[in-house]
Order: structure tokens, then sequence, then C-alpha cells
């Protein structure tokens, strides 16, 4: 049965997202209007009329084996270095490739509903291949007008094994001939910053491959929707195939001359044979700032449907990275090392919310607590004074109390400082207490002589292997009152101190 489009209802999320059907199936309905999930914000939708073309030409590869060398390799660091977008062109990737794969693009989105969804998450026969929609469906307030078909790189043997056979052949070759070409890209950039690259440094920068073809059907607003959100790339370089039709769109983080001005929004022209490269996060942690990873986004169209093939080069997700050890000793760190993670081409180089948000809630823990009748209450506690180490905590009380808290500092009309409050147990309602990862304030519980009581506290906290400090916009507006530490350590200090009355952030070494 067609779900009802005139609302935002689980009956359109299941049929676009869970059944497989996507975009692409909601607009085959017969779509006069968008609907509700679609539309974005009005600060995130793209307006076409303001925004610039590009200027820059595309830079012609082949003359970086000739006398030209010098010159093509610093047109490409310097727009590396600024933009962090530039189209090349006579780029070893074959031409008739680059129509075929458009064509299967086609092809493949063009197929009956049940083919593709084959391949959605949670059902796909392989681990390497994932059919979908949007970006993060379940967890986005307006949805993207996409649908994607997207194949993980690990050897040519899986890749013809697993990926579909509707686009396997091409997706390869693509992906093969596009990493030669990345590689001597990044020879470039390397030698550009002083650095002397090698095989096994540019292999750890690009030891992860992912290829994705991208499917936005017509959209009969395109003023109220997005193909995708604006993000950057976590990886090195991504390598992007567009169709004709145009629609992707980068934001200038500073003024460049004859280019652009900072926060404007400019179009990235469609050219016919070219492709486009970008910057991705890894390259500009690498880099130390050097090369930037920038913000883009695409838009939709009514005209036509169209097509768009990245392949993302990255990290293994268990590869370090960090600013290298030469530009560090020359210009100090702008970066910390951090492992890399995510396996989505999408990211931002300063965390996104939801990023931020999982970083702090990565690891969660539920109790149930049960305190028996005491025959003397005033000689007992429940729990003793302590603080916890999580970030928020979520706690039923029932109704019989006893959970106190500590006023850390004189509140108005409220309590003065040293005085402990109790709690008290209201119906329906559940109690929130900041946990040491985001500051926190010491409590305990009392016992019950009348009936036993329990309580249920769901902890949320960062995974053990994360490193929990002060953020660093906090840092460098009002300086550090807290170091740096990995979750394990500090949970491991604050179990070995037991609950013996003392705030865990008193403990050294951590203030």
């Amino acid at each position: 049965m067609a779900p009802s489009l005139d609302e935002g209802n689980n009956s359109l999320f299941n049929f676009v997202v869970k059944d497989g059907y996507g975009v692409k199936g909601m607009v085959d309905l017969g779509l006069t209007k968008v609907p509700k999930p679609y539309i974005q914000p009005e600060q995130e939708r793209i307006d076409k009329q303001n925004a610039r073309t590009c200027p820059l030409q595309p830079i012609d590869l082949s003359k970086l084996n000739g006398p030209e060398h010098d010159r093509v390799a610093e047109e490409i660091s310097r727009a590396a270095s600024t933009l962090g977008f530039f189209q090349v062109v006579n780029h070893g990737v074959p031409i008739e490739l680059l129509g075929k794969l458009k064509d299967t693009a086609h092809s493949f989105f063009g197929q009956v509903p049940e083919k593709k969804a084959v391949y959605r998450k949670g059902a796909s026969p392989s681990p390497l291949v994932k059919y979908g929609t949007s970006f993060v469906p379940d967890k986005e307030e307006a949805l993207e007008w996409k649908d994607y078909i997207s194949m993980t790189y690990t050897n040519d043997v899986e890749a013809l094994q697993q990926w579909p056979k509707e686009c396997k052949e091409v997706s390869l070759e693509y992906v093969k001939t596009s990493v030669e070409m990345v590689r001597k890209l990044l020879e470039v950039l390397m030698e550009n910053i002083g650095v002397k690259s090698d095989y096994a440094k540019i292999d750890a920068l690009i030891g992860f491959k992912l290829v994705n073809m991208n499917y936005y059907p017509t959209c009969p607003d395109p003023n109220l929707t997005v193909g995708v959100g604006r993000h950057s790339d976590m990886g090195a370089l991504t390598v992007l195939l567009q169709d004709g039709i145009g629609g992707l769109y980068v934001k200038v983080e500073e003024d460049i001359e004859n280019v652009g001005k900072k926060g404007e929004w400019m179009e990235i022209p469609p050219v016919d044979g070219a492709l486009v490269i970008n910057v991705g996060d890894a390259l500009q942690i690498i880099s130390n700032g050097t090369y930037k990873s920038a913000e883009h986004r695409v838009r939709t169209t009514s005209t036509k449907s169209r097509v768009s093939i990245p392949v993302f080069t990255m990290p293994n997700p268990t590869e370090k990275i960090g600013p290298l050890p030469e530009l560090v000793k020359r210009d100090g760190a702008r970066f910390r090392e951090k492992t890399d993670g995510g396996l989505d081409g999408k990211s931002r180089s300063e965390i996104g919310q939801h990023e931020k948000i999982d970083a702090l809630i990565g690891m969660k823990m539920v109790n149930m607590n049960f305190y028996p009748i005491c025959p003397d209450p005033e000689l007992t506690v429940g729990v003793r004074r302590h603080s916890n180490l999580g970030a928020l905590t979520v706690l039923l009380q029932d109704g019989i109390g006893g959970l106190y808290v500590k006023v850390e500092e004189d509140i108005e009309g409220v309590a003065k400082k040293g005085e402990w409050v109790e709690i008290p147990p209201i119906d329906g309602a559940l109690v929130i207490n900041v946990g040491d990862t985001l500051q926190s304030a010491e409590h305990r519980v009392r016992t019950t002589d009348t009936k036993s009581r329990v309580s249920v506290p769901v902890f949320t906290m960062p995974k053990l292997t994360e490193k929990v400090g002060p953020l660093p916009e906090l840092v460098e507006r009002d300086g550090a009152q807290y170091r740096e530490v990995v979750f394990r350590d500090y949970m491991n200090n604050f179990f070995s101190n037991t609950h013996d009355g003392i705030n865990s952030l008193d403990i050294h070494p951590y203030k």
C-alpha cells in the first residue's frame, strides 16, 4: 500500500527507508509537493540565484610529466590550500569509462525497488555493499533527497564477487584508476609542504577505499530541499564524477583573491571529461592545516534526475592520524592525533553536533538498585556521597525518596553552599544529573525503615578509549581547568577510590 505523502508519518519513513523504495520510489508515486520530512530549515537551503560559479579552470594533470611540472604542482597545491576543491582533466581515468559509469548509475537506480532493496542496511548479503537513502535517516531532522549504493573496496576478487553485478566491473575500474591519480596528487601535495613522500606514507592515508553511486531524483521544489546537506569529507582526497546537470556547492572558508569571499557558497560547474578533487579531513589534519577540507553540499533539480559518483580514499579505521612529525617540529601541532573512524565518507573537520554527543555517550549502563528496609536509617547510607563519572545520568526513583544532593555554590532562592537538599520523587518524572565528564555534583542516598526502595539509573559515558578534556573552544576562551585523559584511566581511578566522600574531579591527577 502506498503511503500518504501529505505529512511526515511513519508509513512514509518505512516506505522510503526501511522497505528500501528510496526517494525514487516516492517520486514515482507522483509527487506534486515536497513531503514534510524533506523540507529543510531555511538556513540549510541552497540559494542558487545568489551563488557564484567557481572561476577556477580545470588543471591538466598530463603536464605533471613534462617541463610544466612545477607550474602545475603549484596550481594543485594552491587550490588544495585555499578552496580545498579543484577539477582535473587528462587525469588517466578513461573518458569512455566516465560515460559508462553515469549510464550504469541511471540503470541501477532504474531497477525495480526489490532489486535495490536487497542491499539495504541490515539486509545486505555483503558487508561491503549498502543501499540506502539520505545519510543517517533515523537521526536527521530533515532528510536528504538522495538514494545511494555504497561499495567498500578490499581487493579485486571480493569486489567482483560481492558488489552488485549491474555495476561492479565499471565501479572497480573507476576505483583502481582513480587511486592511481590520487597517489600522484598526494605526492605533489606532500612535496609542496616539504615532506618526502613514499609508498608506505601514502598507503597509510588511503588504505580504505569506498565508491558510491548517488542518485538525486527530480524534485517538485528544489528550493525547499537538499540532495546532500553541508558537510566535509573525512578522508584524504575524494574523486568525484559529476554529470552535466550540476548542483555541487562549496563554501569559501577564507577570502581567496579572484575566486571568492569568506562565507560565500559557489558552484563547482560540471566540465565534460573532468573529475572534481576535494581535500578531506584526514589530509587537513596530517598537513597540519595547510590543506583545507571545505564544507560542501548538493542542490536538487526539478528538470532531470542527477547522478554523481565519488571515490573516497581514507585511512583505515584503525589508523592513527595526526600532523606529520616533520610539520609539528617546524610549525607546532594544530591538531591532536586521533583514530580515524566511520565508513560513510561524510564528516566535519570541526566535529558535528551528533559526533560530539556520540563521543560523550558512547558507553551506556543501566543499574537496578534495591535498598532493603533498615532497622536504623540514621546509622547507614544506601549510597555514600560521590559524583557520577559519565556525561548525564537518568534516574527513575520510586515514591519513597531518599536522594540527596550537595549544593556546591549559593543558589538564590534554592539553597546555600554546603547544604544537602533532597530531590523529592515526582510521579512520572525522571531525575537528570550531570556527571564528571561535563562537571558534576556530589550526591548520596538515605535508607528507610518503612519499606524497601528501588531506583533505576541509566549512566551515559564516553567509550573507554575516548580521550576526554575541556573542549578546544572553551580552552581557547577561558584556559584549561582540567587536563585531557583517556576515559579508561579516569574510570579505573574512580572505582579504585570507591565512594569515599570525595568528588572524583578533585582526585589527583585529573585537575
